[in-house]
């Protein structure tokens, strides 16, 4: 009998969902044995009844609920509840959902400041005031990952997610696991290029200045990012962003890693760990402009950022 799977975005893209469809012939494979029973990307499921004729949010029971995007609103938050009070099983799909993404960086200002901000003070914008309808959904005190709210039995990382990770779970809970995930290694512990160890010196540049490469030579001939003073998350990252060819997605773009798939294990503490790296090839973290929101690009929930208290008058 197949597996029924709800599959739902919260604050997302829809990369993550892209990702899915992605898998290509694997997922031939996997589709017999799974029926999706709500998917808002492909399934024409209304929450509210198919003419909206309902007062409740109907989610369908299912085995597995896969989830992207994190939490920004109350409607967000709501469901979220109702789809893991209706799955055995979560898994907790791309780095919004994992740990908050690129949405999270909101979290350095109070919801009031965003708000300001964006309505009276975007040079895009005619000065307006706060949305009032009713009808909108009310933001959260801050921009959560998945299980800041409900438990997530799985996390798969990355944005987008890799897709044969996404059939590695799949498949671990068809052979009746509980659980998955990947290895804590490093995205430098795949990485091919040469070090050093020992940089330049001085200055951190912005990750989209120019590394100097041969390209006719292959990354392996190509010195390492931070050593040529270039930002590269790498040493904090979790790895896994190429799947199963090892070799980061970034890197073989010659362009460094941006952090993506988040700590490399759970408790890390990535900007501190960062800040150490930088130091031991010889490089000042201290110039690295808005430092702390760089070095939690996509890690910006679980209270990683949040407001800074005002400083004190001089």
């Amino acid at each position: 009998m197949p597996v029924k799977v709800v599959e739902d975005w919260l604050n997302a893209c829809s990369g993550c969902e892209i990702s899915i469809l992605n898998i290509g012939d694997p997922l031939l494979d996997l589709l017999p044995q799974l029926e999706f029973v709500h998917m808002t990307a492909l399934v024409d499921h209304k929450f509210f009844g198919q003419v909206g004729d309902k007062m409740t949010m109907e989610i369908p029971e299912a085995d597995v609920a896969i989830v992207s995007g994190g939490v920004r609103n109350e409607e967000h938050k709501h469901e979220l509840e109702e789809i893991r009070k209706k799955a055995k099983f979560l898994i907790a799909l791309g780095s919004c959902a994992a740990y908050g993404g690129i949405p999270a960086q909101a979290n350095m200002w109070k919801n009031e400041e965003v708000f300001e901000k964006v309505f009276r003070h975007s040079p895009s914008t005619d000065p307006a005031p706060d949305p009032a309808d009713p009808n909108i959904p009310k933001w959260t005190d801050s921009c959560m990952a998945v299980d800041e709210v409900v438990k997530a039995d799985i996390v798969i990382p990355g944005c987008p997610p890799h897709p044969d990770w996404i059939v590695e779970a799949l498949s671990a809970l068809l052979a009746g696991k509980t659980s998955w995930s990947l290895p804590e290694r490093s995205v430098c512990d795949t990485c091919p290029v040469i070090r050093e160890k020992k940089a330049a010196g001085g200055a951190v540049k912005r990750c989209f200045e120019n590394a100097e490469f041969n390209p006719n030579e292959g990354l392996d001939k190509m010195r390492c990012l931070n050593e040529q003073n270039i930002l590269c998350l790498g040493p904090v990252t979790l790895a896994g962003c190429a799947g199963k060819t090892g070799v980061p997605r970034c890197i073989q773009a010659r362009t460094p890693c941006r952090g993506c798939f988040g700590p490399i294990r759970k408790g890390a503490k990535p900007m501190v760990d960062m800040m150490g790296a930088l130091t031991s090839v010889g490089l000042d973290p201290k110039t690295i402009v808005d430092r702390r929101a760089i070095m939690n690009r996509y890690i910006g929930g679980h209270k990683f950022l949040t407001p800074l208290p005002a400083r004190p008058a001089r």
